[in-house]
């Protein structure tokens, strides 16, 4: 490659995720730093600028330290950002990276928001709401066998993945097919490839270790004013009870400043929540085979230079 020539390669590039409180962002920071890197987060309520303390953004100094992509760049005032549009966005701010000859490591824990990135979403477009009344009416008159009958006469692929005992799966399929004129299988198959690629690193700790550290967040995030930063976004134009405002450390909260439950009540359910939620994560990261698991204190940094590759050689020599 001629020097100073932009670099095209399209990866692998390295992709830090985890659940809520692991140590992504110690671990991002220290090999950023090394790589001359730039971090592209993908957390869906960091992105907002009124979210800070309940979200756990990096600290101002960490962000002088490394740049950081989709911290504070939005408000709940631009409504809900979709995970296609986040994909999209890091695309191109990938690109941009890569042009100023620089390596974007992506660190995060919003599993939806990482799959659009990693693995593409199918573009399906909006489908009329009086199809799914038709199918609900179908539902109630013919019964779940029918209608799963009819999706294996019409989307095999889908039936095959479908419980015909559970009807949300089935009921989706049938309202894509009979709205587009095209099966919800055709959609994933034509979905454009990704740009890029990646290598992930899941960071996991003891069990009862990751849930003391996030019992010590929710108390650091109550001692350092989150309800002063709850009570002035319950004073914002944002649905309270729609996302990011409806999801954990923020929705417990808002109900507890609307008197729904004590201080101490709220304390124990952002910890319970933000727990399971942290289980779910784990869940969700273990359907990727090719996903590397480490404990955040056990990473060999130059290991997993070597393990990503060439891409991140611009940092090196």
């Amino acid at each position: 490659m001629p020097p100073n020539a932009p670099d095209t390669r399209p990866g692998p590039f390295l992709c830090i995720v985890g659940p809520t409180a692991v140590g992504k962002t110690a671990l991002s920071l220290s090999l950023a730093q090394q790589w001359n890197a730039e971090i592209i987060s993908v957390d869906s309520r960091q992105v907002y600028e009124e979210l800070n303390i309940g979200t756990a953004t990096p600290a101002p100094e960490e962000q002088e330290a490394v740049p950081h992509h989709f911290i504070n760049e939005r408000s709940l005032a631009d409504g809900p950002y979709s995970a296609g549009a986040f994909a999209d966005d890091a695309n191109t701010r990938i690109r941009q990276i890569r042009a100023r000859g620089r390596v974007p490591i992506v660190v995060g824990g919003s599993t939806l928001y990482i799959h659009a990135l990693q693995e593409g979403l199918a573009d399906i477009p909006d489908v009329d709401d009086t199809v799914r009344e038709k199918l609900e009416s179908r539902l109630e008159r013919e019964g779940k066998q029918a209608l799963y009958d009819e999706l294996e006469a019409v989307d095999p692929k889908q039936a095959a993945k479908a419980d015909p005992t559970k009807t949300h799966r089935v009921m989706r399929a049938l309202e894509v097919y009979h709205g587009t004129g095209h099966t919800l299988t055709s959609f994933y198959e034509n979905q454009p490839e990704p740009p890029f690629t990646y290598k992930t690193v899941v960071l996991n700790r003891d069990r009862q270790r990751l849930y003391d550290r996030i019992n010590q967040r929710v108390d650091k995030m109550l001692d350092t004013g989150l309800l002063d930063e709850v009570r002035a976004v319950m004073n914002g134009p944002a649905a309270l009870d729609e996302p990011p405002l409806s999801t954990i450390g923020y929705r417990e909260p808002i109900q507890h400043l609307q008197g729904a439950y004590d201080y101490d009540e709220m304390v124990r359910l952002m910890k319970r929540n933000t727990r399971r939620y942290a289980k779910r994560q784990l869940t969700w990261f273990r359907r990727y085979d090719d996903y590397v698991w480490r404990h955040p204190d056990a990473v060999d940094e130059d290991a997993l230079a070597r393990w990503v590759g060439s891409t991140t050689s611009t940092a090196h020599g």
